[in-house]
């Protein structure tokens, strides 16, 4: 099928070409982004070109149901595609390195989902690949979507002006309960090889790159603590498989200038659907984040008089707030899926020569350094184990 924006007019740009590697859960998500990010922010046009998967059947259909171009069962013909100008990656972790590095020798720009891979010595081949790619104006972005959600951003704007003051604790807590049934099947999720971790690498992993991201501060050592509460799972055939990632995760993270931080990720908490609260505590002030009300950022100016003092409601939905002059009118509230159309935009203004895109690969690697030290930490009983 031909589409109006295959053939650019005499004169257009030309639009930058997408090749998305997988359809499932992320790839929907990457998929609406894509298709919204013309009508919300202005840019260099794209073109959703091919959409990868392996099973011919399903990756058909999902070509027709998200929109794309075209489907491909192999991911090398894909982006050695000379229409092809972006590679977004959305497959399960163990085919993060391979596909990555691919795609930046081949001279493509590169999204790819979080983790950055299931371990780190994958991670430092991506991230030597990324430093080569850079040199030939190539971007590797890393996709913690979280960051671009409008309320957490303003959160890093607060921090960065110093409204909280020195940093003293933070916690940051995942929860989500779709393993409490025992009889939930098993997938890739719960394999190390394919998954490499469990919650703390799927959900824990975005409590770690909160507490970094918002106070600025990287963890310098840690003591950690895993659990897997069902070890065995109901596979295809109905016969059990062994669960060998965790179920849920706790870690101490000391940060630098001694500031601590209190993580806790869980697919076991009974009630908590997709809930991430981020807290942080500092000498001015302090905020509370919650996913589940994520129009809302809650800040405490402890500078004005004591008896003026309380936490404050702001409804980050005004154009003075991150990302807001893309989207709606004053208390028009966004949702989850904005936080990805809004990362895609910020992605092309890298690609376009404007701020770097952040976090890139080497910010992966230094997150994938304390997933690390925290697995290291439960294998010594909880000791404290000094990060990468």
């Amino acid at each position: 099928m031909t589409t109006p924006d295959q053939h650019p007019r005499e004169g257009e740009e030309r639009p930058l070409g997408i090749a998305l590697i997988g359809y499932e859960f992320m790839g929907r998500a990457h998929s609406q982004a894509w298709r919204t990010l013309g009508a919300a922010f202005d840019g260099p046009p794209v073109a959703r070109r091919v959409i990868v998967g392996r099973d011919e059947q399903k990756v058909s259909e999902a070509a027709r149901r998200l929109d794309w171009e075209e489907h491909e069962t192999d991911w090398r013909r894909a982006i050695s595609r000379d229409d092809i100008d972006i590679v977004d990656i959305c497959t399960p972790g163990f085919l993060h390195a391979e596909i990555a590095i691919a795609a930046l020798e081949a001279g493509k720009h590169v999204l790819c989902e979080k983790p950055i891979a299931n371990d780190t010595a994958e991670a430092e081949r991506m991230v030597a690949a990324a430093d080569a790619a850079q040199q030939r104006g190539q971007v590797a972005a890393l996709g913690h979507t979280y960051r671009r959600v409008a309320a957490l951003a303003q959160a890093r704007r607060l921090v960065a002006a110093g409204r909280l003051g020195r940093i003293l604790q933070a916690r940051a807590s995942y929860l989500q309960d779709w393993l409490v049934d025992e009889s939930a099947p098993m997938s890739w999720r719960l394999r190390r090889e394919t998954a490499g971790s469990g919650a703390l690498g799927d959900i824990g992993s975005h409590a770690i790159d909160q507490i970094q991201f918002l106070t600025g501060l990287r963890a310098t050592s840690v003591r950690g603590r895993l659990t897997t509460a069902v070890p065995e799972r109901p596979g295809e055939d109905g016969a059990l498989e062994p669960v060998t990632v965790d179920d849920a995760a706790w870690a101490t993270l000391e940060l630098e200038g001694g500031a601590i931080a209190s993580i806790e990720a869980s697919r076991l908490a009974t009630g908590r659907k997709n809930e991430l609260v981020v807290e942080l505590f500092g000498t001015e002030g302090a905020l509370r984040f919650d996913l589940e009300a994520l129009n809302e950022l809650w800040f405490l100016d402890r500078t004005v008089p004591v008896a003026e003092q309380g936490f404050t409601r702001i409804l980050v939905t005004e154009p003075e707030h991150p990302y807001l002059e893309g989207w709606w009118p004053q208390g028009h509230a966004l949702g989850w899926e904005n936080a990805f159309t809004n990362q895609a935009h910020d992605l092309l203004v890298a690609i376009t020569g404007g701020e770097p895109f952040s976090p890139d690969f080497a910010e992966g690697l230094a997150l994938q350094r304390v997933l690390d030290a925290v697995i290291a930490s439960d294998a010594a009983d909880g000791a404290s184990t000094p990060v990468g």
